[in-house]
Formats: structure tokens, sequence, C-alpha cells
């Protein structure tokens, strides 16, 4: 875990070079992909340095990257496997906002035990590790344990697009932000840094992929909170949707309002 963990944070902080040269140097590409979103040269150099630094490090996993593909491990069938993301909030970033971030988990037989995101333009860095917390700029994180009911709640939601589609969905998610204390829309990293750091309490989102949330998903966990999809499912390769909250309390709560 040790070994892992350095090289994700080197892997990181190596993205974050490759994004300051090009930043600096004011000129990339950008193209769209199959899906209709963006994808710029800066991602792809970017997973580029990510791969090189953890395969180097951790040679017998397979490797997951938004840009690049799939690979194996040295080993053929590989018992650990890195998810990687080198620009989430690509869109964000065309636009030259700072709410875009690196994204690298690892995980072992399926499960997810490691998570670095990195948001350099926010100066902050999230690291978490099974049994061993969450960390942001090094300094132990966690939620807000008090907050067992919706009307106590900040509330922040990102992507809603499939929720939007449904009336009666969009209704039920409606009563959640009638009732909740604050509602904000911070998005793609920066809520999820924010629930672990206690600032937010409830997310909501319901068009998400798995690399944007495999590391997010274990800062939350090992932040003290709990993070399934929308139904309640287990986070997974499959998943598309979050309801992330601060309790166990609070997750049944809107989990009961059936926003899947």
């Amino acid at each position: 875990m040790n070994n892992a963990r350095r090289a994700a944070i080197r892997a990181v902080l190596s993205a974050a070079d490759v994004i300051d040269t090009f930043l600096a140097n004011g000129d990339w590409q950008v193209t769209l992909k199959a899906d209709d979103s963006p994808v710029t040269e800066v991602d792809i150099a970017a997973e580029t340095a990510i791969r090189s630094i953890l395969t180097e490090a951790l040679p017998e996993a397979a490797f997951y990257g938004e840009e690049t593909g799939h690979s194996a491990g040295s080993g053929g069938e590989a018992k650990y496997r890195w998810l990687v993301d080198p620009i989430d909030g690509t869109k964000s970033f065309i636009r030259g906002m700072p709410f875009y971030s690196t994204q690298i988990a690892l995980e072992a037989d399926g499960q997810l035990i490691l998570g670095v995101s990195n948001a350099p333009a926010y100066g902050e860095r999230l690291v978490a590790a099974v049994g061993e917390g969450a960390w942001l700029n090094e300094r132990r994180v966690q939620v807000r344990s008090e907050i067992t009911r919706v009307e106590d709640a900040f509330l922040s939601s990102g992507n809603l697009t499939t929720l939007a589609a449904e009336s009666d969905l969009w209704a039920r998610y409606g009563s959640v932000v009638n009732r909740a204390r604050r509602v904000r829309g911070y998005g793609d990293f920066c809520h999820y840094h924010q629930l672990c750091m206690g600032q937010a309490d409830l997310i909501i989102e319901s068009d998400v992929n798995i690399l944007d949330i495999a590391a997010l998903t274990v800062a939350v966990r090992e932040a003290g909170g709990i993070i399934t999809d929308l139904a309640g499912k287990a986070i997974d390769k499959q998943t598309t949707s979050v309801l992330a909250a601060a309790t166990v309390e609070l997750h049944a709560e809107v989990l009961s309002l059936g926003l899947s």
C-alpha cells in the first residue's frame, strides 16, 4: 500500500506538471470523443505521464485510463487495477475554470483500496487508503457525523441530466432541495472534498462513470461517510449515479425517497 500510495501521489504531481506546461503555453487542441465529450491534448499527455509512473511502480497491475483505455498487467490475470482520469472536469478546464482534477484509484480483487484526488488549480490533494483515513493536504478530514436529517444538511448536486428527464424523479429531487438547509451545485471533485471535510453533507448525481468517482469513493468512506448509487447499490464499474452522505441516517432518508 505504501508503494502504491507514493506512486499515485507522484503520478498526480507529474500530471499537474504536464497541465501547467500546457497552460503556460496556452495552446492545445480539443476534439470530441464518440460520446460527444471533449478531450484535449493535455488529457492524453497527462495520462501518458501517469501511466508511465504507475506501471513502473506496480507492473503487475492492470491499467484503465479515461483516454488510453485498458491494458493488462505484466502477470496476466491481475489482482490489482489502476483506475485513472487524468483531467476529470475537462469542460471546466477548457473554459479556464479551476474545477478540474486528476483522479487515481487502485483496486485489489475488484475492491477499491486507494484513492488520490488532486485539484492543482484549487490547491487541494485528497489521499485515502482503506483503514488509514482520508487526508486533505496532509490533514486528516472527517464528515460531520451529527448531520442525520435532510433539514440540517448542506446539499450539493452535480450532473443531473438523467434525473431531470423523469418528471417523477425530478419532483422527488425537488422535495430534497426544498427541505435541505442549504443547496449548491459545486460538482466534480469539489463537493466530494467538501463532504470529506464536513463542508457539505449530501451529494446527488445521476450521470457519472467509475473513473469520475473511484478515488473519491475511497475518500468518502475513509472520512466516515457513505456512498452508493441512487438505488443504494454499491459503487462498481457499472455505476452511473451517486448518493453520498455524511451519515447512514441521512443516506437512508434520501434513499427512501426513490431517486432512481
